[in-house]
Parts: structure tokens; C-alpha cells; sequence
């Protein structure tokens, strides 16, 4: 086993002494390289949309709200009652987004 190893770094050395005065710039472009990779693939990634078949499967999973017939009644009678609450109710109807 330390043969095997001794006989692996004697070809690894020449090579790694050779290039040991670039060893800044190798690894200033591996990085370079890697991090361009990242950005390209994240780009990619945040860039892309859901299919209409990926977008109505994920519709079905979501439950539709219900409201109560007898609490929507009541909300009727309070609305025909009470004169302000008659305002809040149109007025929301007409601007839902106001506060």
C-alpha cells in the first residue's frame, strides 16, 4: 500500500511542481469556474415556471373555503339592520383592498 502511494506521488510531483508557481491562478479560475456554474443553474432555476398540469394538481390539494349558510344568513340580517354595517359591507364591495 505505501508503494502504491510512493509510486502515485512520484508521478504527482513533477506534475504539481510544474505548475506550482500558477497554483493562484489555477485555483482563482476552478473558483471562477465554479461560481459561474452556480449563478447560470440558480438563474435557470428562478427562471422557470410551473406547467398548467404542475399548477392545477397543486389547485386540487387546496381546500375551498365554505361558509356556513345560517352564518350567512345572519350576516344578511345584521347587514339590513344595522345602517353602518350596510355602509362597510358596500363600501368593501366597491374597494376591497381599502383598510
Amino acid at each position: 500500500m505505501k508503494e502504491q502511494f510512493q509510486a502515485i506521488l512520484n508521478k504527482v510531483l513533477p506534475a504539481a511542481q510544474a505548475f506550482g508557481r500558477h497554483t493562484l491562478t489555477i485555483v482563482f479560475l476552478i473558483f471562477t469556474i465554479l461560481y459561474g456554474f452556480f449563478v447560470f443553474h440558480i438563474n435557470q432555476l428562478s427562471s422557470r415556471e410551473p406547467t398548467d398540469a404542475q399548477i392545477s394538481s397543486e389547485l386540487k390539494t387546496v381546500p375551498r373555503p365554505k361558509v356556513d349558510q345560517q352564518t350567512l344568513l345572519r350576516i344578511q340580517q345584521l347587514q339590513d339592520q344595522n345602517v353602518q354595517v350596510k355602509a362597510l359591507f358596500d363600501q368593501a364591495r366597491q374597494n376591497p383592498f381599502s383598510e
